[in-house]
């Protein structure tokens, strides 16, 4: 995949996903709710729920993130 040249980078999915694996991360129960993760991400960047989900989808294709009957769970 190549990265292309943008203006703004932190409107990328990379920087998008980056930012919602840190909410897992400092997250103290472990699994979360996915509508509990859209609100802290929310707190750190105001980002749309469509690019939020864009976002939790491409995770969830690498392998990264997996669905615990609805809610996030980090898979490393």
């Amino acid at each position: 995949m190549i990265i292309g040249k943008d203006i703004k980078p932190e409107r990328q999915i990379y920087h998008l996903g980056a930012l919602l694996l840190e909410v897992l991360k400092y997250s103290p129960d472990g699994p979360i709710n996915v509508f509990d993760v859209f609100e802290q991400m929310n707190k750190h960047k105001t980002i749309s729920m469509n690019a939020f989900i864009l976002t939790l989808d491409w995770l969830f294709l690498l392998g990264a993130v997996t669905n615990d009957k609805g809610r996030i769970v980090k898979c490393f």
